[in-house]
């Protein structure tokens, strides 16, 4: 008894920790490099208009206007491109569908020439290839994710990624012009609040993906650090040239 309760007891715990993130959802990726997008670019625009001596109002509205036309530019490139990519891939199940409604007996020997080339006894590989080819939808799914590579009721929603990276997009480009909204006039708050969210946004990625945090927390903020320093400098080249 002592036996069957112990294989018992590792089966409950495998099946409780054998557990994946969604890697597929059309939501994680359009979410992340928003909001990264958003921190960057918003934050080096207005560091570049800052470098240029200009007012605390006009780095306002710069960024206002960087955080309004970079949020419906990534909400529209986002839906555009899972939007086609959908479209392909429904293309290819059409394509698919209809070679199993076409030529049954043709797609069934592939799919079994598919399982014995992976090691699977030739007679047992028809078999099989054979039962699940009775049901047209579930012959079309085993044919997409094994020639495809796709699951047809898995695919990205363009809406989903078009919301997800314009909110994400919005709130990243907001951290630095926020301080100015709040009664700031010099850039040094809003370069703070920036970096920190940076860090704080690349240790939030890394806890999803399971890496270091500080690792990426400090990557992402070299980098962010990097374009906002960079774009200063031009902005006081040019600010000093154009003057």
């Amino acid at each position: 008894m002592s036996i069957i309760d112990t294989e018992a007891t590792l089966h409950e715990a495998h099946r409780d920790n054998h557990t994946h993130r969604d890697v597929n959802g059309g939501w994680l990726r359009p979410a992340v490099f928003g909001a990264m997008d958003g921190l960057v670019s918003n934050l080096a625009l207005m560091t570049g208009v800052a470098g240029g001596s200009v007012s605390h109002q006009t780095i306002v509205i710069t960024g206002l206007a960087g955080l309004a036309a970079g949020a419906f530019s990534m909400a529209a490139g986002e839906y555009t491109s899972v939007a086609s990519q959908r479209e392909l891939v429904e293309a290819e199940l059409d394509v698919e569908r209809r070679e199993l409604r076409k030529h049954p007996q043709d797609e069934e020997r592939e799919l079994a020439a598919l399982y014995e080339s992976r090691g699977v006894d030739p007679a047992l590989a028809r078999e099989v290839a054979k039962q699940l080819s009775r049901d047209p939808e579930q012959a079309l799914e085993i044919h997409a994710r094994e020639e495809l590579g796709i699951d047809p009721g898995d695919l990205p929603s363009p809406a989903v990624a078009a919301v997800s990276s314009f909110g994400s997009f919005a709130l990243g480009a907001l951290l630095p012009v926020l301080p100015y909204l709040l009664g700031a006039t010099v850039l040094w708050p809003a370069l703070l609040l920036a970096l920190i969210g940076l860090f704080a946004c690349g240790a939030v990625v890394a806890r999803v993906t399971a890496r270091s945090w500080w690792y990426s927390g400090i990557r992402q903020l070299a980098l962010g650090g990097a374009a906002a320093g960079v774009t200063y400098l031009l902005g006081s080249l040019f600010g000093t040239a154009v003057g």
